[in-house]
């Protein structure tokens, strides 16, 4: 049987960040505009959580670096997935926060879209305050490929 290597490693991959989305780093890979799917890396920092959302559509993803941590709305630790572990979920309305255990995790999220909304971003009071959908991804993706030329 074949070696894995230890952890993903990332050193060509472009990065990108959200305003204000501390702690969280995406490079998106490719959008099937077919089937709505959304194929993107995310990287997020050690020790600490992302801002407050949920999933609005399934996501399927596998952990290739690091320890995937899932936080409750408070902050409380929910989960732990180790390099790799793959998870299939579902659209869910109970909001979370995400994170990196001792060393940032990378994580390929395969989102199943649907074309519409695939995240909501909230307030500490569980508010929504903004959305992620296919067509901002498709639109970042552009950008980001008319950037590199």
């Amino acid at each position: 049987m074949p070696q894995l290597s230890p952890g993903f490693d990332d050193p060509q991959t472009a990065w990108q960040q959200l305003p204000n989305a501390d702690h969280l780093w995406f490079s998106i890979l490719d959008i099937d505009e077919d089937n709505k799917i959304i194929d993107v890396l995310i990287k997020m920092a050690a020790n600490e959580q992302v801002f407050l959302h949920r999933h609005t559509a399934p996501n399927h993803m596998i952990v290739l670096r690091g320890e995937h941590r899932l936080y409750e709305a408070d902050g409380s630790l929910k989960e732990v997935r180790p390099t790799g572990c793959y998870t299939a979920s579902p659209a869910s309305d109970e909001p979370h926060r995400e994170g990196g255990g001792d060393e940032d995790v990378v994580i390929l999220f395969s989102i199943r879209s649907n074309g519409g909304i695939c995240y909501e971003l909230l307030d500490d009071q569980g508010e929504i305050i903004s959305t992620l959908g296919f067509d901002d991804f498709k639109n970042i993706y552009a950008a980001s490929a008319a950037n590199s030329e």
